[in-house]
């Protein structure tokens, strides 16, 4: 069958023709036929060889962790999912290490050793193929009237693993907006999101639907697609060349909560240093590896002690992120009918799956569509 693979040794990245159809082997396996895969920035360092590594005995590692899928086939043991249902599958596998207690519970977005496995990425084959069987566990059912928008679950649970930690850790004060009977409830707690890529405004629809004020501070002036994207669900776009970091905090007032959705280092230590009193900061970005640069450590350690702050990083996401995402999908379908579909910029053959991984053609979400 046709898949898009990335050869590391060969430094390239195609269309195969002759990967091999996978076949339920065991009982609880589901066969997909994949629909939609998305493309983001991981697959374009993948792409670039920063890194990806394909299965052991295999020289090429299939690309695409961002999926949605439709159940052609089902083993006897499938009890949640029948032929014909849409699904999104879980990116990481848990480590084969027994004293690690976080993959042993099945919180493999925590693990402990390292030594986990993520689909698309790190030793087991991605979504960009015609097909794929996996173990119903790692499947989640997205109602059909989310069609067009599923394939955002696995970027949005980005934020729902974020949040969930934020809500969590905010338990060790009074955090709760007041509501008054009667009123309609009043936003207490301002959110900054940096970055207007897919992950940020995502992230600031979640943010929004949680009750933040929701800003969106990121590098283009406005109007742009994103800052247009940004006023459309309510929450408000500034350009940090229009303002600096102090003036963002002036606008915006104690800033509770930092959502970190760019990789740029730099950027996102000089916000640390304006987050507001009892304020989370969340950082999801990996950076490239470059230089050094220069911190006011002495502003962030005073302000991380005087303004009891907290500093966290989230990646990839656990069972309950990848249920709170679908059903947040169908929320901002009723809050913003068509915005959250307005994220996906085009959908592409699966012959234009190298041009989009290693070039790109610009907008805010491409989509691979492998069985159209």
């Amino acid at each position: 069958m046709k898949a898009v693979a990335v050869f590391p040794q060969s430094r390239e990245l195609r269309v195969i023709d002759d990967h091999p159809e996978p076949k339920i082997s065991a009982p609880t396996e589901v066969k997909l036929r994949m629909l939609e895969v998305g493309v983001c920035g991981t697959d374009k360092e993948i792409c670039h060889f920063d890194y990806g590594t394909p299965p052991n005995g295999s020289d090429y590692l299939v690309l695409g962790h961002e999926s949605l899928g439709e159940v052609v086939e089902i083993g006897p043991g499938v009890t949640s999912l029948k032929p014909g249902d849409l699904v999104v599958v879980m990116v990481r596998r848990p480590c084969e290490e027994p004293g690690c207690v976080a993959c042993r519970a099945g919180r493999q977005d925590f693990c402990y050793t390292g030594k986990f496995k993520e689909r698309g990425i790190n030793q087991l084959h991605g979504f960009m193929a015609e097909f794929v069987v996996d173990d119903e566990k790692y499947m989640f059912r997205v109602p059909p009237e989310l069609r067009g928008i599923g394939v955002l679950t696995e970027p949005l649970t980005i934020a729902e693993k974020a949040l969930r930690e934020v809500n969590n850790v905010q338990l060790r004060l009074p955090w709760a907006c007041p509501v008054e009977p009667g009123k309609p409830r009043e936003f207490c707690h301002n959110a900054v999101v940096l970055g207007a890529g897919p992950v940020g405004l995502l992230g600031a629809m979640a943010l929004a639907t949680s009750g933040f004020k929701t800003f969106v501070y990121s590098r283009d002036e406005k109007p742009n697609a994103g800052s247009d994207f940004v006023e459309k669900i309510g929450g408000t776009y500034i350009s940090s060349s229009t303002h600096n970091i102090e003036q963002l905090a002036e606008e915006v007032g104690n800033i509770d909560l930092v959502y970190e959705a760019t990789g740029a280092s730099k950027f996102a230590f000089d916000t640390l240093r304006v987050l507001g009193t009892n304020g989370v900061y969340i950082f999801t970005g990996v950076p490239g590896r470059k230089g050094p640069i220069e911190l006011d450590t002495d502003t962030i350690m005073r302000n991380l002690v005087l303004k009891n702050q907290v500093v966290f990083g989230s990646v990839n996401a656990g069972r309950d992120a990848y249920t709170g995402a679908i059903e947040d999908l169908a929320k901002f379908e009723q809050h913003w009918p068509g915005a959250a579909a307005s994220l996906i910029t085009g959908r592409y053959p699966i012959t234009d799956a190298s041009k989009l991984a290693c070039q790109g053609v610009g907008g805010i979400k491409n989509v691979v569509a492998i069985n159209q």
